[in-house]
């Protein structure tokens, strides 16, 4: 059962700080050096203040990284730069964006959702973590005893149950509403009537999450609340604060959930693992010489075939001509198992392993912009790209569902969640 619960969130005072716009950054894991000097320099109150800490090695063990997070957090509570609302909450956040020139809307749910270890099947992973960014988390969090930012998850409502409630919160105005410097549009609803509340939460009770963009964060909580309890003589209460971490739930039905693919490039092999790559596409793959096409085109012709085929682009040879791999029918392996949907999963462990073996990661880069992956290959940086098509949201829920993880860097999940709108202070019950 999965338990969803509302919390006291604190939202920035725009008394105090301006515009609010200006407060709020993406999530740390995508903020680089310059983009944290911006941000530091748009507002003194941006949150990136706070989330990024003060520096952005994430390779590097969090020790005493975040001593300066835990007195300005502490300076903003008792200047009122923030302030918490007066009993515990739902958030409603609905994310207008643009992309390719076409209008969307997404709507997701910000509560806190309790801690579970992934073999309950309450909360399913579909990524790997790295040990030196989960700790960094774990260092902030032990520093700030805070979520200050929400974990991007994934839940099923085929009937729609929750929409009636969710539009009719949305009639009535938000309680913030900014434009970002991104054409992004942030509304954000209160949901503090205890009819609504409980109704949500019992939705929720026999309800799965699947995370979609977070996964060393709720590994982080995970840790963190086993180092609570450690340190907490008598345990942790049910309730605690710290047994839960803030999620913001998003249906898989909802148009404006964006999967942005990650595409694949390969450098640093010699003539003959060139040779043997090529060989073994071949023996697995039939190829389509499609000349010197233009990025987009290969992407969406990788899209639009891959709704019923398994099939991806290659650019290759500087750039100056490009192939569609189809995958032959027989070739898929009776013991590839189910990961085999994954034209990515085909690609790493069926084509470049054998030729790789555990070298792998160090000749394979990951982008998600294609125009950028052939770019890398016309400037010689890069051998040659694969062009991937988004993993749809079908096979997503059904292979993860079986707790299957996904290679490494097979999904984008477009637009990020913001941080900062919502604060989770882990103190007193839930």
């Amino acid at each position: 059962m999965v338990v969803f619960r509302p919390f006291r969130g604190w939202k920035y005072n725009p008394d105090v700080v301006g515009n609010l716009a200006e407060v709020v950054c993406p999530p740390y894991d995508l903020i680089t050096p310059e983009m944290q000097e911006s941000l530091r320099q748009r507002n003194p109150y941006n949150v990136v203040h706070l989330e990024a800490g003060e520096g952005l090695d994430w390779t590097v063990p969090g020790g005493n990284l975040y001593r300066g997070a835990t007195a300005l957090f502490e300076d903003w509570l008792g200047q009122q730069v923030l302030q918490r609302d007066g009993e515990p909450c739902f958030y409603l956040l609905r994310h207008d964006f643009t992309f390719e020139g076409r209008r969307r809307s997404r709507i997701g749910i910000t509560g806190c959702i309790g801690l579970e270890p992934y073999d309950s099947r309450q909360v399913f992973a579909h990524e790997y973590t790295e040990d030196p960014a989960v700790m960094d988390r774990v260092a902030l969090m032990s520093a700030c005893n805070t979520n200050f930012s929400p974990i991007m998850s994934l839940y099923r409502d085929s009937q729609g149950i929750l929409a009636p409630t969710l539009q009719s919160i949305m009639d009535g105005p938000p309680v913030i509403d900014i434009e970002s410097d991104e054409d992004q549009r942030l509304s954000l609803w209160i949901i503090s009537e205890r009819g609504a509340i409980e109704y949500i939460q019992s939705f929720f009770s026999d309800t799965p999450v699947f995370l979609a963009d977070g996964h060393h964060r709720y590994e982080a909580s995970l840790r963190f609340r086993e180092l609570q309890r450690q340190d907490s003589q008598g345990g942790l209460a049910a309730d605690d604060a710290r047994n839960f971490v803030m999620m913001t739930l998003i249906e898989f039905d909802d148009p404006g959930l964006m999967v942005l693919p990650y595409h694949r490039t390969i450098h640093g092999l010699t003539e003959g693992q060139m040779d043997r790559v090529v060989e073994r596409l071949r023996e697995l793959f039939t190829s389509h010489t499609e000349g010197p096409q233009s990025p987009k085109w290969l992407v969406d012709t990788v899209e639009d075939l891959g709704q019923t085929l398994k099939v991806m682009a290659a650019i290759e040879n500087g750039g100056s001509f490009s192939r569609i791999w189809q995958l032959k029918e027989p070739a898929t392996g009776a013991d590839w198992g189910p990961l085999a949907v994954s034209e990515a999963w085909i690609l790493e462990e069926q084509v470049l392993k054998p030729v790789l073996g555990e070298s792998l990661p160090n000749h394979v880069g990951y982008t998600h912009d294609h125009e950028a992956a052939a770019k890398q290959v016309a400037t010689g940086e890069s051998q040659m790209a694969f062009l991937l098509k988004p993993f749809p949201m079908g096979p997503f829920e059904d292979v993860v569902s079986q707790g299957q993880r996904l290679p490494r860097k097979s999904t984008f999940f477009y637009p990020k969640l913001p941080t900062g709108l919502v604060i989770n202070q882990l103190d007193g019950v839930l």
